[in-house]
């Protein structure tokens, strides 16, 4: 089989779950979620998930099924303070809609503030002892009444890892450390693994054009032969691969998770373990 075609049979009912498209209240996109949608299902892909920093996207995910019958295409919510945070009122709505993701928050998190803002303020799950906030495990218990996936968000390591256990502990299967590069290392990505989560890695990080943090610190884009060490270390059964992408200054989300296929099989992963990365994983957690 050549790689054109072992890339387009990993391609084939693949699931992106981590995917950003117009409208968006702050940041300029690539493509709006009918055509992010329409390239997805021409491209044989099976799922997609919406996401948005700013509001619940399961009524845009309940039009686009209608208009774009051929894929699978799920609603989120993350927790940021546009929806009033920690916030399980909102948790139960989205739950009720059929949202199928839960982020913890993102842009409005303690953790990710304060690598620009040293002294910045933002959301935080600990209370002032450093214990979980009581609306976290109401949080958490909604997730799991709704058989919702549990999403990371941008928080800190320590809060991630506390998270990760409580869920688990509570009965939520399903759990994400997203774009787990951004706080943990590889050796960190283990201990995320071991609490319980899926480790979630996105190409966005691997381009050019994009300016981050890895682990923590101030860093050049992610290589792949650090990306690929790390899914060898974690193994392939507790990866997944997504996107992150739809940035109006990147390439659309469907060519993106295409290369991503493209660039793990040529540094020599096999590709029965990019398609669980791709295609298995992501299914599961979305319960397909």
């Amino acid at each position: 089989m050549s790689l054109n075609e072992t890339i387009a049979q990993i391609l084939k009912g693949s699931a992106d779950t981590h995917l950003h498209a117009a409208p968006d209240p702050y940041i300029e996109r690539r493509l709006d979620v009918i055509d992010v949608a329409r390239q997805a299902a021409e491209a044989g892909m099976g799922a997609i998930v919406l996401k948005s920093h700013e509001f619940c996207t399961a009524p845009l995910a309940a039009v686009v099924r209608r208009v774009v019958p051929e894929i699978e295409v799920f609603g989120a919510v993350s927790l940021d303070l546009e929806v009033g945070g920690l916030n399980p009122a909102v948790v139960e709505m989205a739950g009720r809609m059929g949202s199928k993701v839960v982020w913890f928050p993102t842009f409005s998190a303690r953790a990710w503030v304060r690598r620009t803002r040293p002294e910045g303020d933002g959301q935080t799950i600990f209370d002032e002892g450093g214990r979980l906030r009581p609306e976290v495990f109401e949080i958490l218990e909604l997730i799991k009444k709704y058989d919702m996936v549990l999403a990371t968000g941008h928080l800190g390591l320590d809060e991630q890892l506390a998270l990760i256990r409580e869920a688990r502990q509570r009965g939520v299967e399903r759990v994400v450390a997203t774009h787990a590069f951004t706080v943990a290392g590889p050796e960190e990505q283990l201990q995320l693994a071991e609490a319980g989560a899926i480790i979630e890695h996105c190409f966005m990080y691997l381009l050019p054009t994009t300016k981050t943090t890895l682990a923590g610190t101030p860093a050049p884009r992610l290589d792949p032969e650090t990306l690929v060490g790390a899914i060898r270390l974690v193994g392939p059964e507790r990866c997944l691969i997504s996107t992150d992408l739809g940035q109006a200054h990147n390439l659309p989300p469907t060519e993106g998770f295409r290369m991503f296929i493209a660039l793990l099989l040529r540094e020599g992963l096999k590709p029965e373990d990019v398609e669980r990365m791709a295609k298995t994983n992501p299914r599961n957690l979305l319960g397909l």
